[in-house]
Formats: structure tokens, sequence, C-alpha cells
């Protein structure tokens, strides 16, 4: 095989240039925030070539001038690029924060009053659903005869669809406590032996949506829960700091950022003010009229 080349199926791909490389950088950078490092070049290469063999395509130069020129095919490139790693019950401390102090005050509240029984919740970059449907259990249980409302979003469609199906391998029932099992999943049989499935108690508090961070969204509304965990890592300083902004214009006064485990607003905004590492909530002077 010569140098510069990739044997691909039973055809040749050209290696992914430097020039073309700084295209789809900046592509990538300009449509979901996103900055690849030159040492990502093969992880680039690792995401595409399956595509490029499939649309019989030679050269990634080929598949750029494509994805430019197609929106559903930039679409799926960024669907390609993007990492979608999530767990239920993830970052656990999280929802004990909830259990512990939220919602038992918001319960307090309600009962004597002083707030409406409704929650929105927006889950952004919601994976293939574990976040949102975790939060779904969470708040079912915690409040019963509530108007619960999540909203999640991801950029890639190919999660999303994930998502809504609500269908995971069995395997997957180990990250979640046995009450909440038992009490909202339903584990498959015959055709689906091996899977389980959010029940319709859950799957009905969750709307899924397409979304970009990087983007202004004005029609969204306002949040009183905003989980938004191990996503800004991938942004750079600038984009960072306006999704952040983006984030906290969506926080009602009284509401709660979360925030993953490497992540922090520190440097970024005096908008916010840490209660636990990555549980934010906006600062005094910053809480908007409701």
């Amino acid at each position: 095989m010569e140098r510069g080349t990739l044997q691909v199926g039973s055809g040749v791909l050209s290696a992914v240039s430097d020039r073309d490389f700084a295209r789809f950088q900046r592509l990538i950078n300009d449509e979901a925030g996103i900055w690849l490092a030159p040492v990502k070049k093969a992880l680039l290469v690792g995401r595409l070539a399956r595509r490029l063999r499939e649309l019989g395509l030679d050269s990634y130069g080929g598949y750029f001038d494509l994805v430019v020129a197609n929106e559903a095919e930039r679409i799926r490139m960024l669907d390609a690029i993007c990492t979608n790693e999530t767990h239920f019950f993830r970052e656990p401390r999280h929802f004990e924060f909830l259990c512990d102090r939220v919602l038992p005050a918001w319960r307090e509240e309600a009962e004597a009053g002083r707030r409406p029984r409704r929650l929105r919740v927006w889950s952004a970059a919601c994976s293939t659903g574990e976040e949102p449907y975790t939060i779904a259990m969470t708040l079912l249980s915690a409040l019963q005869g509530w108007d619960l409302q999540i909203l999640a979003t991801d950029l890639s469609t190919k999660v999303l669809a994930r998502a809504e199906a609500a269908v995971w391998p069995l395997e997957k029932s180990r990250e979640i406590p046995d009450p909440y099992l038992k009490a909202y999943m339903l584990k498959g049989y015959g055709g689906q032996e091996g899977l389980m499935k959010a029940g319709p108690e859950i799957r009905g508090l969750v709307r899924f949506s397409r979304l970009n961070l990087t983007h202004d969204n004005p029609g969204l509304g306002q949040f009183d829960l905003v989980f938004c965990r191990n996503v800004l890592i991938y942004f750079d300083k600038e984009t960072k700091g306006k999704v952040v902004d983006r984030l906290l214009d969506r926080l009602l006064p009284h509401g709660y950022l979360f925030l993953g485990h490497a992540e922090s607003l520190g440097g970024f905004t005096n908008r916010a003010k840490a209660l636990l590492p990555t549980v934010y909530a906006l600062a005094p002077a910053a809480k908007p009229d409701r």
C-alpha cells in the first residue's frame, strides 16, 4: 500500500490531508462549538471512514464538499463526531442533593401555597436518554401529583432516536437503584429478552428535541433545573462562555444548574454562585424579575 492511503473495503481511501482536516476543524467548530485538536485527526478518520465507504467516496476532501452542500449529511457527520457516553444515575451526588435538599424544600413551599406544583427541567446534551429518565424517576418518586415536564435535547439525531425509543441492554439495569428499577423499568421477554424499556409513567414526562447549545434558542422558556453535564469540556474558552450565558438565561431565579464532575464556572461568569462542586444557582444580583 502506498504511503498516504488507507485500505477501506475493496477500495482505497486517501488519508485526510492537513488542509482537509483544517477545513473539518473549522466546520465542526462553527456548527457544534467543538474544537478538534491536531491529535484528533485519527479520531476524525475513525469516525468518518465507514461513511465514506458507504457513499463510495475515496477522499475526505470530497466528503467535506458533500457535507457543506447537504444539510442532512452535515447533521449525520456531526452525529458521528460527537461523543455520547452516559449512564443512569451518573454523578449520584447530584440526585442526592435533589432528594435531600431541593425537592423537600419545594414540597414544603407548595404545601404552604408559595409555589405551584409544577416543575420544568432541561436535560441538555441528553445523549441516549439515561439522564432525562434518571431525572424522571427521581422527580416522580418525590413529587407525586405534580406537573412534571422534562425537555431532553441533543445535537445528535442518532442518539435522540435511541433515547426516544427508551430501550437499553439489560446490563444497564445495574446502574439503577432497585426501588426505581422495579417501579419504572420493564424487562423484555421473548423477542425482547436481554433488553429493558422505560415504563410509560416516565416516558410520558420527557420530550425530545434536537438543539445546538452554541446557537440561540429563544423559544425554550425557563427551567427550575438545568442539567448540562460533561459537555462544556469539549468547547474552547470563548464558546464555553457563550454557552454558559445561554444556560443561565434559561434558569429561573430559584433554579439550579448541574455541570459535570470535571467542569466549573470559575473564570467564565459572575452570574452564578457555587452551592456544591458542579451545582450552581444564580447569584443574587443576577436574578431577573419574574
